[in-house]
């Protein structure tokens, strides 16, 4: 179930709640507890983007014949973006990149580096605020347009799918995404490279249950994740795994 059929049965429910506490049914301690467990439950669903609930994301393949995958970087273009650069360029593979407008304006040489090398580019909002959970609709749209207008700009590109900041899709953002009209894009596999410091457990992580159609989250602005990439490229041609852009493993469009 969705968030708008869920929300509905919710409020007549809370509804109901109120009339049986007015004649003495029902506690209003049990009804503010119940409230309470909503609020907990939104607060989770709305920082899990791979449980699709308020908007749909496209997080893994599984019909998926072949023996691919999605590399996804979030938080670039950086300098350390050149050397992740560098070594997919060895490897021969291709990989995915959500950038922040910010960045992109700070680094154009860079962004336009991996349009030119055939990557793909998303949108990961112009400022990556860490208030985006508490942001307004408007403010949303607007930071995902300035991101758009400065991938337009620098690259000539209009980029159709969005990364959500810290994975967070809220009821704002599912608003602010019918307007904008981008597909999200998720991640089945989390590196967890943002905050962790051991290399091997975040290689460990990543490549002991990969299977086709995996999305795997992970960060160019991390230079830990520089360190692991090649020993996770050279297993992915071991083991005869391809990394390919997000667009081409969903069949979806990536600019408009």
């Amino acid at each position: 179930m969705n968030y708008k059929p869920f929300n509905i049965i919710v409020i007549l429910l809370f509804l109901m709640g109120v009339i049986l506490v007015f004649f003495q049914f029902l506690s209003i301690w049990i009804l503010l507890l119940v409230v309470l467990v909503y609020l907990l439950f939104l607060l989770l669903v709305s920082t899990n983007v791979q449980w699709n609930f308020f908007v749909k994301a496209y997080n893994s393949n599984s019909r998926i014949e072949t023996r691919e995958i999605a590399l996804t970087f979030d938080d670039g273009p950086v300098e350390n973006t050149l050397q992740i650069l560098a070594l997919l360029k060895k490897f021969d593979m291709k990989a995915s990149f959500f950038c922040i407008g910010k960045h992109i304006q700070e680094n154009p040489a860079i962004f336009q580096q991996i349009i030119d090398e055939g990557h793909m580019i998303g949108n990961h909002t112009f400022s990556h605020t860490r208030k985006m959970g508490f942001l307004r609709t408007q403010k949303i749209i607007e930071e995902i347009n300035h991101c758009n207008d400065i991938a337009f700009e620098i690259g000539g590109i209009r980029l159709k799918t969005f990364r959500p900041p810290f994975g967070i899709i809220n009821p704002k953002v599912m608003r602010a995404l019918h307007i904008t009209g981008h597909q999200v894009i998720g991640w089945n596999v989390r590196s967890y490279d943002a905050v962790l410091n051991s290399k091997n457990f975040i290689l460990k992580r990543i490549i002991k249950n990969i299977k086709p159609g995996d999305v795997i989250l992970l960060h160019d602005n991390n230079l830990l994740t520089v360190e692991i990439l090649e020993q996770l490229l050279l297993f992915l041609q071991t083991n005869n795994y391809r990394s390919v852009r997000v667009d081409n493993l969903f069949q979806i469009d990536a600019y408009s």
